[in-house]
């Protein structure tokens, strides 16, 4: 892990790279809630806290939109986002833990005027009266990525503005979110355009792979190296080089993937000479790599160079408007939007159908379902699947006391997901209180 006068040093230099995102050429914009945190016991008691958009990381390092001095916070301790007009809190995996109105959460829904402990600190929760200048695409397309609401539109703006630049970009998401079409799109759209797009599935390759993978190799560096082989770097040359699954990668490959950040040099596996090399580094993952810093799984001076310019791509679930859209184009990439078996796709009792389900696989899981649809030329069933989170089938070989505990996880996951991850709504289907909800959450793990 990197000293606190290295993290210095990395957020000196990101912050010179992030100046580099002009404003956007757009005057569109959306006025969207802030947030307000007020502080009422702790080292920073008093202070009101208003961070600038509709997300807020909150931690004693000062790279978080809202820095607390409280030694017993974490680093990165918390995220407060507003997703679909509600306010929502994230442990994000903090030493001391986040408590809402005195209950431990992962993740829960936040209302106006909720307290939040962390470690020392307890604050008030409010939506500000004050409402924040969101800018806006003109476009409702970006390479691959479609769509006209107002999540899709600011992500769009985002990435147009990253586009224009040579800045490292962070891409985070969930599966199915379409990181890899935002990196194809930013190298698209960039001075880089023409020249190579190589791409690294950093989850895909075994780990003692992966470094002849990235940096190359020289022949009989290890068995099997019958000849000598670039690497990715070296194939993007003059180009952008997209790491996917960059949250998988392993620790001993983290120091040499920052060097290969910080000075553009790499080395073969076998050689002892560095290489210079000219590639802009675009990274994705589904993971949170705060969490991970947190976790100690994940280097955070790695993680400062790869967040030079952080952008979310908004899970479907928050963009329930944008479903007619989708569709009609997903018909029209499988040649289906003139069949007449199609008509029954654009019905209102259809998209209500799909406005009713979470979308866990997002996207990808949407394109999978309307291809279902044709197929079998019926509105084939949506099922809430939890094996995201690990829960399956009651295994039976199982002693009942170990039984009950896997079906426990299994429910909790299930009627979560059902409810839109709204704790309340699922505590009451479960017919108990929201306390000993969170209590049941708490005990599996789950967020």
């Amino acid at each position: 892990m990197g000293t606190e006068n290295g993290d210095a040093e990395i957020d000196a230099a990101a912050g010179l790279e992030t100046e580099k995102l002009d404003r956007p050429r757009s005057a569109l914009s959306a006025l969207v809630p802030r947030l307000r945190l007020v502080v009422l016991e702790g080292a920073d008691r008093g202070a009101v806290l208003t961070p600038r958009g509709p997300r807020a990381s909150v931690g004693s390092h000062p790279s978080n939109e809202v820095v607390l001095k409280d030694r017993s916070v974490s680093r990165f301790h918390c995220e407060i986002t507003l997703e679909e007009g509600r306010a929502r809190v994230r442990d994000l995996r903090s030493s001391n833990g986040t408590l809402l109105d005195g209950v431990p959460i992962l993740d829960a829904w936040l209302g106006d005027g909720a307290t939040l402990t962390l470690g020392e600190t307890r604050i008030r929760f409010e939506v500000s009266p004050e409402q924040a200048d969101l800018p806006l695409s003109e476009r409702d397309q970006f390479g691959a990525l479609v769509g006209s609401s107002i999540p899709m539109r600011a992500t769009f703006a985002l990435l147009e503005r990253a586009a224009r630049t040579d800045a490292t970009v962070l891409l985070e998401g969930e599966t199915g979110t379409g990181k890899g079409a935002a990196a194809e799109g930013i190298h698209l759209e960039s001075a880089r355009g023409k020249a190579p797009f190589v791409v690294v599935d950093c989850a895909s390759i075994p780990g003692e792979l992966l470094e002849s993978e990235l940096f190359g190799h020289e022949r009989g560096a290890f068995t099997g190296a019958v000849s000598t082989r670039k690497g990715a770097f070296e194939s993007a040359a003059g180009g952008t080089i997209f790491l996917d699954e960059i949250g998988e990668l392993a620790p001993e490959l983290q120091p040499k993937l920052l060097r290969a950040l910080e000075s553009r040099e790499i080395k073969r596996v076998g050689e002892t000479n560095y290489r210079t090399v000219d590639v802009r580094v675009i990274a994705a993952t589904n993971r949170d790599l705060r969490a991970e810093v947190n976790a100690g799984r994940f280097r955070s001076d790695l993680y400062f160079r790869l967040a030079v310019v952080e952008v979310r791509l908004p899970p479907l679930r928050e963009m329930r408007s944008e479903l007619p859209e989708l569709v009609e184009r997903l018909l029209r990439r499988l040649d289906a939007a003139q069949r007449p078996e199609a008509a029954f796709l654009r019905t209102p009792q259809f998209f209500a159908q799909l406005a009713r389900h979470p979308w866990p696989g997002n996207v990808r899981e949407l394109r999978n379902h309307v291809e279902r649809c044709l197929t079998l030329q019926e509105q084939a069933r949506l099922e809430i699947h939890a094996s995201d989170d690990g829960a399956g089938e009651v295994d039976t070989q199982l002693p009942l006391r170990e039984a009950k505990e896997a079906f426990e996880r299994t429910y909790a996951v299930a009627i979560l997901k059902q409810h839109r991850d709204n704790v309340s709504a699922a505590a009451r289907a479960a017919g108990i209180d929201r306390i000993a909800f969170y209590r049941l959450l708490w005990r599996h793990g789950l967020r």
